[in-house]
């Protein structure tokens, strides 16, 4: 991840080279002298990072944290010093800064915390942005940077330009209303009415009165006319969510309603038109309900017109930790309480945990953790015990017992995280054992493709 970097080191061999390794690695570092022009600097320019020296004539480092933690708290900065002691480390988190590092220095090292900081930055300017509503996508938008929400994103532009059906499909809890909305969002009617109905939550009679309408006394209740969603959602969307639940007898009513694109209400002598975008969502296998006889071909090829499939949240890799920041400082900000960081310990169990409920496990893991917290970070402790109480799976090669094998990618993403953790997190070496260069690691995490240094 490139970025501006600031230096700060009174001492000009340290500052040059620290400057000169930066720039090698992709970055654009500038080098100051002092505490006092380096806030001149942060000032008058932008910078993504600063990297200090606590030791220095003037000003301290330290007292350097604290004007950026009180001035540009946007800004992480990550402080190095000869004077490694407990004391000096304690003294520059506190003093607001988001590293801490020894000497003497590592670049490959520095790098790599660097890296962290600015996918940190990255993700608080995310949070940022979707809180005030600058974004496009409001609270709709699809968060995540692995490539499999990248090719996500990408699917969704492409199918949002047509106007033919939509079948999202996807694991329970991945976000297929999202999907939807999107698909909506950047439709050609994005100002319409986004009209969504569950399929399985409402009875079959009342489900089709809901759908298509009816008129006054068509059925006990019937007291006045009813326009149906269908029509409600002219010049806008239709989401006609857990499709796969949809009752036998409404099936050949729905096709007809689709290739008609006109609906009978209950009870009426003729049918009325609408005009509405139709995307249809189901967490089952469709293809398998048709050859059971569960559910009609036409039917289901009239809606799988366009596919899109929604990742799991088992198969995004590091927007595990992307998405829980996002719920903490989101839960943070409703509730009115400080903003909430997340441990290394939790975010140790959130990366091992399989989330077999998805996005939405997550997003009620994180607000109880929150709930739950007396501290300024989210610990293993606040986390629910099946995700305290969880161990990574051993990855089996050899097995007797098909229970205990494991798909090939998690078998892949596993030994990719064992290599890392091994190898203390230098992602140079990580890549030279598995035999890959660094963007190809970095999409195997999940994090897409970065620049490389």
């Amino acid at each position: 991840m490139s970025g501006r970097i600031l230096v700060v080191d009174d001492d000009a061999a340290m500052r040059e080279m620290l400057v000169a390794r930066l720039d090698a690695r992709g970055y654009e570092a500038v080098g100051c002298e002092s505490s006092e022009r380096a806030i001149e600097a942060l000032g008058a320019e932008s910078f993504d990072a600063v990297v200090t020296d606590v030791q220095m004539r003037g000003s301290s480092g330290i007292e350097l944290c604290v004007w950026v933690r009180t001035n540009r708290p946007d800004v992480p900065v990550l402080v190095i010093t000869g004077f490694g002691s407990l004391e000096t480390a304690i003294a520059a988190i506190r003093a607001g800064a988001h590293d801490f590092m020894p000497k003497p220095l590592e670049i490959e090292e520095l790098a790599f915390r660097l890296e962290s900081a600015l996918r940190h930055r990255h993700l608080l300017e995310e949070v940022k942005r979707l809180r005030e509503g600058r974004d496009e996508a409001d609270a709709d938008e699809l968060l995540g940077e692995s490539e499999p929400m990248r090719a996500l994103r990408r699917m969704v532009l492409r199918v949002a330009r047509s106007d033919a059906p939509v079948l999202v499909k996807g694991e329970t809890g991945t976000g297929k209303e999202l999907v939807a909305r999107a698909i909506h969002r950047h439709g050609a009617r994005p100002d319409g009415p986004f009209v969504a109905v569950n399929c399985a939550a409402l009875p079959e009679p009342l489900l089709e009165s809901e759908l298509f309408g009816h008129v006054r006394g068509a059925f006990t209740d019937a007291r006045t006319p009813r326009t149906g969603l269908f029509v409600e959602a002219s010049g806008g969307t239709l989401f006609l969510d857990e499709i796969a639940e949809l009752a036998p007898s409404l099936q050949p009513k729905l096709l007809r309603a689709l290739q008609e694109r006109r609906v009978r209400p209950l009870g009426a002598a003729e049918e009325v038109p609408f005009d509405a975008r139709i995307v249809a969502a189901t967490n089952r296998d469709l293809d398998a309900a048709v050859e059971q006889g569960r559910f009609r071909e036409d039917l289901f090829f009239r809606l799988d017109v366009l596919p899109v499939e929604v990742p799991p949240l088992r198969a995004r890799g590091a927007d595990v930790l992307l998405l829980a920041q996002h719920f903490a400082r989101a839960y943070a900000a409703r509730t009115g309480r400080a903003p909430l960081g997340l441990s290394r310990a939790a975010a140790e169990r959130l990366s091992d945990y399989e989330w077999p409920g998805n996005v939405r496990e997550l997003q009620n893991a994180i607000e109880r953790a929150a709930a739950l917290s007396d501290h300024d970070a989210i610990l293993p402790e606040d986390l629910p015990e099946r995700i305290r109480s969880h161990r990574k799976r051993a990855t089996l090669l050899a097995s007797d017992d098909p229970a205990e094998l494991a798909p090939l990618e998690v078998i892949e993403r596993r030994y990719v995280a064992h290599v890392l953790a091994t190898t203390g997190g230098n992602k140079t070496l990580a890549a030279r054992i598995l035999g890959v260069d660094r963007k190809t690691l970095y999409r195997k995490l999940g994090g897409g493709e970065r620049e490389e240094g």
